[in-house]
């Protein structure tokens, strides 16, 4: 009985927590954008048609690890691509996991539930900022760069994600209602779907990008949420558009260009802050490549 019963908590866990992400050719789409945006100050190998297509590549990797297969990586990695802003109130986004952990505590809130976007989003900068710092003191060594491909792949799936509304808001796959209803339930996956169903082109979507650097990680990541956040209503608003996504209006077509372009330029950005980064990191003297 006691086996039966953590099975059926198991299963409750992994049914009502989000699952959702743009769709894999979203986020490749995305990806490869995103390196065909990158200033020419970055190094030549993460600029190269190799990179682009490995990053990509590894840009699926986050929802491959959601297999249902495999619980407890499904588990770990289910709240790294949302955050329920609403659900901490006034409070400022904390510092680090540590510290909205603690927040979480105070107000009786589970983290897993209100999400750890942020924290998998600037974990993952700053280890593509570390890899760099190898590249720098180790350039022609193939497997730094392999592995930089890696944790780019990585942290552009949580940017993109940071740049889709209903990862930041508990309406997340529909409007909860005070009864517990929802309506507009499915919207969520409608809206992943949309840059690979509208066939959007990373050629197209890397013009015109001016990709800066960000001075302050945080702060950088709190605005994006907060501006992100401030579009849910809008999506709300498209709901009808999105059930003929086949046929996309011209509202919706232009709402999910800028989405789009906005999600090339916030993970290129990412991808050239980590580089800045790279070269104020002094690696242990023990580390031998």
């Amino acid at each position: 009985m006691k086996r039966i019963f953590s099975v059926l908590i198991l299963f409750l866990l992994l049914t009502t927590t989000p699952g959702f992400s743009w769709w894999g050719g979203g986020h490749d789409i995305l990806t490869q954008a995103a390196v065909k945006a990158l200033p020419n100050e970055m190094p030549e190998f993460f600029r190269s048609d190799i990179a682009e297509k490995m990053i990509a590549h590894s840009a699926y990797d986050p929802d491959v690890s959601k297999n249902r297969n495999m619980p407890n990586a499904r588990i770990a990695e289910h709240g790294e691509h949302y955050f329920d802003l609403e659900l901490i109130k006034d409070n400022p986004i904390p510092e680090n996991r540590d510290a909205f952990i603690k927040l979480c505590a105070e107000m009786n809130l589970e983290p897993g539930k209100v999400g750890y976007l942020p924290y998998s989003l600037a974990e993952w900068t700053e280890r593509l900022a570390i890899a760099f710092a190898e590249y720098r003191k180790w350039p022609n060594n193939p497997m730094i760069q392999y592995k930089c491909y890696l944790y780019a792949g990585f942290l552009g799936h949580y940017a993109q994600d940071m740049c889709q509304p209903l990862h930041l808001t508990v309406h997340f796959n529909g409007i909860v209602q005070d009864d517990g209803t929802v309506l507009h339930r499915g919207i969520h996956e409608k809206v992943d779907s949309s840059v690979e169903v509208m066939k959007l082109s990373p050629t197209e979507l890397a013009k015109n990008q001016s990709i800066k650097h960000v001075e302050e990680l945080l702060p950088a990541i709190t605005k994006q949420i907060q501006d992100g956040f401030g579009l849910v209503d809008r999506v709300y608003e498209l709901v009808e558009d999105y059930e003929k996504l086949k046929t996309p209006s011209q509202e919706l077509i232009n709402f999910t260009q800028d989405r789009s372009k906005e999600s090339v330029r916030w993970t290129a950005s990412l991808f050239y802050t980590a580089w800045k980064l790279s070269d104020t990191i002094s690696l242990p003297g023990w580390l031998e490549r």
